[in-house]
């Protein structure tokens, strides 16, 4: 369940409501160890915010970096919160932190110790420096990859009207697929046994061949040209793609042309010209010319 906007508001309080108690208390401790060190009392007073506000600043960078450099920042923000928790540690086992008055670079009883828990404080607001520069760095540097573009959504069932799809009953293929050629095998006749096969070259002549010694057969097959591309069914011819118009019987084409061609002069009454005005086919058209060319020819001589 999403929270609406006042919900996260005051999650978002309460997260740095407890975070700010949390820095007062750890603020304690780091400050105590500053001084313990040799800081003085304002470098003691600025000590946590170098430690616990570099974590907050690598925190913020790993939520807005990706890849290697956002690995680097949560390493950055684990080294700081390790080194946090191990100086207040240290401040809650030896008692004499607490007093102002301890003594200098005194932090274990070990000096082995000591070394380790001294160089461990003093080397954390060198480390805040490099860290948190190169933090920033790569946080202004950074360019996010762009959303991709959603796929759209396919359409289903739209409807008819927004496309127009003519359907024609035609083949697929631009030219018609060859028929096989089918051919039976070729078979060379058997020798005659005791003659001589006549050769064609002159003065020489080829032994007969006896009949016991079989003759290959050659045969030729030929195999029909095979389309990878599969056949559509064209289907039913949509209405749309019908004629409208009725067949014309012959003597409807006759009167159809004796109207187009009645001031036509005899150069011009041609079956060319007579298919293009009437609409039909080249036979139909020669069949007019020739009957209209009847009846001019009967009428002048009347």
């Amino acid at each position: 369940m999403n929270l609406n906007r006042k919900g996260r508001a005051a999650l978002v309080l309460a997260l740095v409501a407890v975070v700010a108690m949390a820095f007062r208390v750890s603020w304690n401790a780091l400050r105590d160890i500053a001084g313990a060190v040799g800081a003085d009392d304002t470098a003691a007073t600025l000590y946590p915010f170098v430690v616990d506000g570099l974590m907050a600043l690598a925190l913020v960078a790993a939520l807005v970096l990706d890849g290697k450099d956002r690995r680097f920042a949560l390493r950055v923000l684990g080294a700081y919160t390790l080194a946090s928790l191990v100086l207040n540690y240290v401040h809650g086992l030896v008692p004499e932190l607490h007093d102002a008055t301890a003594g200098w670079g005194r932090l274990a009883a070990g000096e082995y110790a000591n070394w380790v828990l001294v160089l461990l404080a003093t080397s954390l607001p060198v480390g805040s420096i490099y860290f948190g520069s190169d933090l920033v760095a790569k946080v202004l540097h950074h360019r996010p990859d762009p959303i991709p573009d959603p796929i759209p959504t396919p359409i289903v069932n739209a409807e008819e009207s927004t496309e127009t799809v003519s359907k024609r009953s035609m083949a697929d293929l631009p030219k018609s697929t060859p028929a096989a050629i089918t051919e039976g095998p070729v078979r060379i006749p058997d020798p005659v046994a005791g003659e001589h096969v006549k050769s064609a070259l002159p003065l020489k002549s080829v032994p007969a061949v006896p009949a016991s010694i079989p003759v290959p057969v050659i045969e030729a097959r030929v195999t029909a040209a095979e389309s990878t591309r599969p056949r559509r069914a064209t289907g039913r011819l949509p209405a749309a793609a019908r004629p409208t118009r009725s067949r014309r019987t012959p003597d409807q084409l006759l009167a159809e042309a004796r109207k187009v061609t009645a001031a036509w002069p005899d150069a011009k009454l041609t079956a060319e010209g007579i298919r293009l005005e009437v609409h039909t086919s080249p036979a139909n058209a020669r069949m007019l010319r020739d009957a209209l060319k009847a009846e001019r020819a009967a009428t002048a001589a009347a």
